[in-house]
């Protein structure tokens, strides 16, 4: 999909559709008042006549309105005025994206207007929302069939119509949410992929593979890699696997582009920022084995990984003047003869012992080495994104991810990033106290605190591994796949880590 801005007078563009957003209670904004012009008050007569429901993120199409170019009109409500909000707006070009979708046309317009932005919002925002937003909705995978369906539905080319002529950080915007939404696309093909194929040296060869497209460092370490670093705590999982462990290390440095070449007006060398991604292709439970219902989720156990991947995905196609380490301990989780035992004691490459009480608390044993090779990098902040305990999705259910870190600032940050980008994150406490839980009698701690606080506990594990550097754990067991009919991985939180990203390279600008 194809995104273009410029300023025209959309009553008199010919294109194949052309989306409206507007209040069913207030008088239309200026595009949709020109359109109106144009065609005798027909699109005021039927928002005053209730046809366009109420709801933000209700649509109405209309064909062959005498006096518009347009093949059709998609009205489409953005609520009640009084009440108008970021997810009113987003339910709003959600309900646009799908639309173009399904409609036969093969481009088409969409009308941004100052007067229908949430408050506190500016263009520059609302473009980069609208074409992540669009393009995401465009996504489907492509599932291995026998005979696959092709559709010749759905626009292809999309131009976003403003009032005025688009200034460089508008089209900045826009080439951002469209990158921010490639990385999505990308985390969502890993972790829709069968555990049988998106295997630990599958992920490294994705990450290589991007490593040469956009001419950024990857290295891969092999078990005998991870031996010699003393990173037994992640090996200890991959134990009762036939699957051979991997440890991906990305590296995106500031101002580099496609050519591999720095840019002359590149940021100062800085600290750098390190995602670590949980990188467990499938997660058995191992001796610990999980019941069975909805086992095969658990190919989704890499989602942090995959989100890392997409990320870098997204970070050098905006070419963001900064530093960037990926770090992904890649692994399956399942029983076997040489597989871990509930009761063994491992020690980590920090030189902290594990008492492993639970074979299916492995998240937080290969993140906990990761955080620990973080330390080299003399990071700036360290933030670790893994699908890392059910009790998390108990606390919050699926809307947002829990965020738990030692850093005020770097949890405002965050905080910030997910109010931008609609990817909401809600912080837990992550005190002192937690840590009584952990107490072994045979090891330094255990890799389990008991039934309650679940996800407070498992970050407060890998809290003991981040005391070098600023840190911060997001949660995403609720928030990276869908269940049901609609099962599939979501692409979060790669718009979060997208705004943060952004954010973080324009104050480095200043």
């Amino acid at each position: 999909m194809k995104f273009t801005i410029k300023s025209t007078s959309p009553e008199k563009s010919e294109t194949g559709f052309l989306a409206l957003c507007l209040f069913v209670d207030a008088p239309l904004p200026p595009a949709s008042q020109a359109v109106n012009e144009a065609c005798q008050g027909k699109l005021s007569e039927f928002v005053s006549s209730g046809e366009l429901e109420e709801k933000a993120g209700s649509t109405l199409l209309l064909h062959g309105l005498t006096g518009v170019v347009a093949e059709r009109i998609l009205l489409v409500s953005l609520g009640k005025s009084g009440s108008f909000s970021d997810k009113a707006w987003r339910d709003a070009f959600t309900a646009v994206g799908k639309a173009i979708n399904d409609t036969p046309a093969k481009d088409g317009m969409i009308a941004l207007e100052e007067a229908a932005l949430p408050p506190g919002r500016d263009m520059t925002w609302a473009l980069r929302q609208a074409v992540r937003t669009v393009a995401d909705c465009a996504y489907k995978f492509d599932a291995p069939r026998k005979k696959n369906e092709s559709t010749k539905r759905g626009a292809r080319k999309i131009t976003f119509v403003l009032s005025s002529d688009p200034n460089q950080s508008q089209k900045e915007a826009v080439r951002h949410g469209q990158a921010i939404a490639e990385g999505m696309a990308l985390t969502k093909n890993l972790g829709n992929l069968g555990a049988n194929v998106c295997t630990p040296a599958k992920l490294a060869e994705t990450a290589i593979a991007l490593g040469k497209q956009f001419k950024f460092d990857v290295d891969i370490l092999k078990r005998a890699d991870m031996e010699k670093l003393g990173m037994d705590a992640l090996l200890s999982v991959a134990r009762g696997s036939c699957q051979e462990p991997r440890f991906i290390v990305m590296h995106y440095r500031s101002g580099r582009g496609k050519s591999g070449k720095t840019h002359k007006n590149a940021a100062l060398r800085q600290h750098p920022i390190v995602l670590v991604g949980k990188g467990i292709t499938f997660d058995s439970g191992g001796i610990s084995l999980k019941p069975g219902a909805e086992m095969d989720e658990m190919k989704y156990d890499m989602s942090g990984a995959a989100s890392v991947i997409g990320a870098f995905k997204a970070i050098a196609l905006m070419e963001l003047p900064i530093e960037v380490i990926g770090l992904i301990p890649a692994a399956e989780n399942m029983p076997g003869g040489n597989a871990s035992r509930p009761g063994d004691v491992v020690r980590s490459m920090s030189g902290q012992t594990i008492e492993i009480l639970n074979t299916d608390a492995e998240g937080r044993l290969i993140l906990c080495d990761a955080l620990t090779y973080a330390e080299r990098f003399t990071p700036d902040c360290v933030i670790d994104i893994a699908t890392l305990t059910g009790a998390c999705v108990v606390a919050l259910g699926r809307i947002p991810s829990g965020l738990l870190s030692t850093d005020d600032a770097l949890a405002d940050e965050l905080t910030q990033g997910g109010l931008d980008s609609g990817d909401r994150v809600w912080r837990l406490p992550l005190w002192e106290e937690y840590q009584e839980l952990l107490k072994s009698n045979f090891a330094d701690m255990a890799n389990i605190g008991g039934r309650f606080g679940g996800a407070i506990t498992g970050a407060a594990f890998l809290s003991r591994f981040t005391g070098a550097y600023k840190w911060a754990h997001l949660d995403i067991a609720g928030t990276a796949w869908l269940s049901g009919n609609a099962k599939g991985a979501t692409g979060r939180p790669v718009p979060l880590l997208g705004e943060f990203l952004i954010a973080r390279a324009r104050s480095r600008k200043h």
